[in-house]
């Protein structure tokens, strides 16, 4: 490779590294929107948002005139790794919170970040770019420590002991979405647009668990719909595409760790809106997620 191909793929690298970030960005709304959105049972938020999210799809193809015919070529193994990483992590994550304590189901889920570093390790040499190195670890883990101190200081009066199945449920949903976050790089020639038929497949599941589990609660008001609509076109929509796009053409172990910003992005946000209070761990937490971030890009 000449000096000047090294280049231009350094500034591709970078390019998508800050687009994984930018989803990571807007994680950090999540919490905060599905709290305005009101009461609307999970699997119908997500069949309804996930079918928000496929829109965004077709609409950027639409207005950066991209035919969306070549997605007929995508492989079958694509679509699945997408339903498994965006369904089976919201079913394992909304099972967790229902049946385990928040706190510690939230402690286990946000695994996921640590868990994306780590497993990049397993990545062939012509994937990842780039061997796992003492720096990513050290990141990696002063990320998670951040991740503890906001989740901490989040926590209210602490709850009764869980069932065993929701802490398994923890434990799956931040495997599904680390080893799907990881699996994406071995699809590099699939574009970010692709995510489109994700996100139309996880919202058609979504509604049959919908149907066969819950009972119908539409939003109340133009607040909670505006939240709704909200969570669809980012945290639920643009993240995804954004995310893909990161891990697939990104500094995937970077970007693990720079995920943990979003339960403080997240607890900072509704600090913001009142929802909660700030405390000086949450300035603690930037302090060990900023350090994290800046070894692992080392």
């Amino acid at each position: 490779m000449t000096e000047i191909d090294g280049s231009q793929a350094a500034t591709s690298e970078r390019a998508n590294t800050l687009q994984g970030f930018g989803a990571v960005l807007l994680w950090g709304a999540l919490a905060a929107l599905t709290t305005y959105a009101g009461p609307v049972p999970p699997f119908q938020l997500a069949a309804i948002t996930f079918t928000i999210g496929a829109a965004v799809g077709v609409a950027y193809a639409a207005m950066t005139r991209q035919s969306l015919a070549g997605l007929k070529s995508v492989p079958w193994g694509f679509w699945a790794l997408g339903v498994y990483g965006l369904l089976a992590f919201h079913a394992c994550y909304f099972f967790a919170l229902q049946t385990a304590p928040a706190l510690e189901a939230s402690l286990i889920i946000y695994l996921w970040p640590l868990l994306i570093v780590l497993f990049s390790g397993l990545l062939p040499a012509r994937y990842s770019g780039r061997r796992l190195t003492v720096w990513h670890v050290a990141g990696a883990l002063l990320g998670l420590a951040g991740t503890v101190l906001v989740l901490l200081g989040k926590a209210g009066q602490p709850g009764a002991a869980g069932q065993t199945i929701g802490y398994i449920m923890a434990v799956a949903a931040a495997l599904i979405w680390a080893s799907y976050s990881v699996a994406s790089r071995l699809f590099q020639g699939v574009p970010s647009l692709a995510v489109i038929g994700s996100c139309a497949l996880s919202a058609v599941g979504a509604a049959g668990l919908h149907l066969a589990l819950e009972t119908t609660v539409w939003p109340a008001g133009t607040t909670a719909w505006a939240a709704v609509v909200a969570l669809g076109l980012g945290p639920v929509g643009l993240a995804f595409y954004w995310w893909d796009a990161g891990m697939k053409r990104g500094n995937v172990q970077v970007l693990g760790t720079l995920a943990y910003a979003t339960p403080l992005l997240s607890t900072l946000l509704m600090t913001t809106l009142g929802v909660t209070s700030a405390s000086s761990t949450v300035w603690l937490a930037a302090g060990l997620i900023t350090a994290g971030a800046a070894l692992a890009s080392r």
